[in-house]
Formats: C-alpha cells, structure tokens, sequence
C-alpha cells in the first residue's frame, strides 16, 4: 500500500516517535495531521515538515475537546496514538492513588476517547495504531503502573479490532526508545544510562524514534493484520 494521497492523524505527533511517524509518511507523500497539547511545541514540530501539514492543539484526556477535535477534522485514512507522557516508576507502597490513576489519564484514557470519537471519520480501508511498551510482557520491580498501562492498551487493542472492524486496529509496543519523555533527566545521566541499557541488548543499542516509526508505517501498510502486537524493542525481552 502507498501512503501517498493518505491523511494520517498523529496523535501525540509533535515530539519523540509521534514526530517520526510524521516525517516518515509526510516522505511517502502522505498528509500528516500533528495533534499535541501544546501549541509551541506543535510549531516547533510543524519546522521539520513539509509545507502544508496541519498541526491542532487539544487536550487528549478531555472528552469534550477530543470530541471537537475529530469533528472538526473530518474525513481521514488513518490514526496513530503516540501520546503519553513519562512513566511513573517506583514501589507499590510509596505509590500515590490519585498517582496512579493519572497514568491512565492520557495513555489509556486518551486513547480510548480518540478511538471513540476518531473511529467515524476513517475512511474504508484504514486503520488505528495505538502505542503501548514491553513493560506490559516482562515488567520489574517498581514497574506496576508501567506494566498495567501498557497492558491495559493492548487489551483495548484487541477488543477495538473486533467491535471497530473493518477498521483494523492494532498497536507497537517499543523497549527502550530515546526520545524527549527522558528530557528530565540530566543529558550525562541519560547518555550513560543508555549506554548500560544498550550494551545488554542483543542489538547492542537503544532503540531511536526513527527505527520504531518504521512499525507505525508497516501496520498502515498491512492489510490483513487486525489486533496484533508489534514489538520493537532491540531484542530486550529475549534477555
């Protein structure tokens, strides 16, 4: 399948895969709609893609504002769900309820209000890519809320697949990407943690947006592919 012609909403498209996923199809010719929170960041993202590409601002964890989003959209090909924000990490017992249940705000509840208000605009032959991570397969202590997440969203993937078909709907889940969602941390710490994670990868390196963005495309492409899980993760969950 060519992207050309295509219009493909990318939520959470102004930064990190989401980006990527852009400026890839925008490549192939496809005409990418950048969804993000923040306006500037929007623009800024809107500098690195061809003249044309539309970028709207919208709170993705607010039914309201996802509703007028889509509406005022109209008719498109496909939509990618890559937003989220850095995940929370730590212990069960020192984890806050109210914490924890904004994990989902955006990451599941974002997602679930996209595909509910997104779904009637796509047109015959497309598709939903959601995002989900490969903590939801083989979490660590101190990862409950990154593994629930990320679960959570595969689970909402298959069940999508069968009530939205023919829409096919399926979702990538990356291992250890370096995007902004690491921005907090001090560029030495980040550089060395990467480093160390990288070195036990049969890859030998952590993943970039530009590889992952790779999967979003292929899953546009696949025709025949409905509720399945792509992981792209450098081999992680294999050690």
């Amino acid at each position: 399948m060519t992207l050309g012609g295509k219009r493909i909403v990318i939520l959470g498209g102004s930064s990190g895969i989401g980006l990527a996923v852009a400026q890839a199809a925008s490549r192939e010719g496809a005409a990418a709609v950048i969804v993000s929170s923040r306006q500037a960041r929007i623009d800024a993202a809107l500098a690195t893609l061809p003249a044309g590409t539309e970028g709207r601002a919208a709170d993705l964890a607010d039914e309201a504002a996802v509703r007028a989003l889509f509406q005022d959209l109209g008719a498109y090909d496909h939509m990618v769900f890559t937003a989220g924000d850095a995940l929370r990490l730590g212990p069960l017992a020192a984890t806050d309820l109210a914490a924890a249940r904004q994990v989902f705000e955006l990451r599941y509840w974002g997602a679930f209000l996209a595909a509910k208000h997104g779904a009637g605009g796509i047109r015959a032959g497309g598709s939903i890519v959601f995002t989900s991570g490969t903590a939801g397969r083989r979490s660590q202590a101190g990862w409950t809320l990154a593994a629930s997440v990320c679960a959570a969203m595969e689970g909402l993937t298959r069940a999508l697949a069968v009530e939205l078909a023919p829409i096919r709907v399926n979702i990538v889940s990356p291992g250890v990407v370096a995007t902004p969602l690491w921005g907090a941390m001090p560029p030495p710490a980040r550089d060395a943690l990467f480093e160390q994670l990288g070195q036990k990868l049969p890859l030998g390196h952590v993943g970039s947006a530009e590889e992952v963005a790779e999967t979003y495309l292929y899953l546009i492409r696949q025709t025949y592919g409905t509720g399945q899980v792509v992981v792209v993760d450098g081999g992680g969950t294999l050690v």
